[in-house]
C-alpha cells in the first residue's frame, strides 16, 4: 500500500474526480477526509467508501470561506493526528461571456477554483511536517493550457492554478513538500455533462451533436475516466513521485499535443 497511514484531504471529494481520488487513496492505505458544501455529495462519498470497506471523514465545507477551510483542516488533523496530502479538487464551471451583465458567476468561478485552492493550501501547509513528504495536488484542466470562447472565468482560473502550482512548489521545496497540477480533458462526470449541455445550447446544436464534436477533439476518441485521473493523483501523492514538483501534468488523450501544451 503506497499511502499506508498517510492522511489526505480531498476537497470536492463526494462525487466525480474527487471521489475517485478519495477511493484510490483509501485503497492504498491512506486515511481520507473529504470536504464539500453539498450534504448530499458528502453522503454519497461516505456511502461509496463504506461500500468499498472503508471509513472516511466527511466534512461540510465551502472552500471560499477561510474560517470553514481552517476548521475542516483542523478537524482532519484532530481525527487522524496529521495531514500529509491535500488535493484541491473542488471546482465549478459555467459560461461567462462578456455580454453577460451579471458578474456573479465570474466571481464564483474564480473564488472557488483559484482562491479556494489558495485558502486550502495555506491552512494545510500549517500542518504538513517538514521533510516528511507532504503533497499538494491541484486540479487544473486542459483549459489551463488554452482558451475556449465563452469560458473566460474558467480558463482564467485554471491557467491561474498552473501559475499558483509553480510558485508554491518553489516556496515549499526546501520543506520536502511537492506541489503539482493535473490537467484533464473531458472527464465523464456530472460537471462535464453540464458543460456539454451549456456549450451545446450556446452553439445552437443538440447535446448529442456537441458531445460527438467534443470527443472528436480528443485523439483517443473518448472521454477520460475519473479513475484514470485518480491513478495519476495516486502516483503524484506517492513516494515514487518525490522528485516531481512544480509540474502541470496533462491527462488529455492527446488533445493538447497539437496546441503547444
Amino acid at each position: 500500500m503506497v499511502l499506508k497511514d498517510r492522511v489526505a484531504l480531498v476537497t470536492g471529494g463526494g462525487t466525480g474526480i474527487g471521489l475517485a481520488i478519495a477511493l484510490a487513496f483509501l485503497r492504498e492505505g491512506a486515511h481520507v477526509a473529504i470536504g464539500s458544501r453539498n450534504p448530499a455529495h458528502l453522503k454519497a462519498g461516505e456511502d461509496a467508501a463504506r461500500a468499498a470497506g472503508h471509513d472516511m471523514l466527511a466534512v461540510r465545507m465551502d472552500v471560499t470561506d477561510a474560517a470553514m477551510v481552517r476548521a475542516t483542516v483542523e478537524e482532519a488533523v484532530k481525527r487522524y493526528g496529521r495531514l500529509d496530502i491535500l488535493v484541491n479538487n473542488a471546482g465549478v464551471s459555467g459560461q461567462t461571456p462578456m455580454t453577460d451583465p451579471d458578474d456573479a458567476r465570474w466571481h464564483a468561478i474564480l473564488n472557488t477554483n483559484l482562491t479556494g485552492a489558495y485558502l486550502c493550501a495555506k491552512q494545510s501547509l500549517r500542518h504538513m511536517r517538514n521533510g516528511e513528504g507532504g503533497r499538494i495536488i491541484n486540479l487544473s484542466s486542459v483549459l489551463g493550457r488554452f482558451g475556449v470562447a465563452g469560458y473566460a472565468a474558467y480558463c482564467a482560473a485554471k491557467h491561474g492554478i498552473i501559475g499558483f502550482t509553480k510558485a508554491l512548489a518553489l516556496e515549499v521545496a526546501a520543506r520536502g513538500i511537492t506541489v503539482n497540477a493535473i490537467c484533464p480533458t473531458w472527464v465523464d462526470t456530472a460537471m462535464a455533462q453540464q458543460g456539454i449541455a451549456e456549450t451545446a445550447a450556446m452553439l445552437g446544436v443538440t447535446v448529442d451533436e456537441f458531445r460527438r464534436q467534443a470527443i472528436q477533439g480528443v485523439p483517443i476518441q473518448r472521454m477520460v475516466d475519473a479513475s484514470e485521473v485518480a491513478e495519476l493523483a495516486l502516483f503524484l501523492a506517492s513516494p515514487r513521485a518525490a522528485g516531481i514538483t512544480g509540474q502541470a501534468v496533462n491527462i488529455c488523450g492527446g488533445s493538447t499535443a497539437g496546441a503547444g501544451g
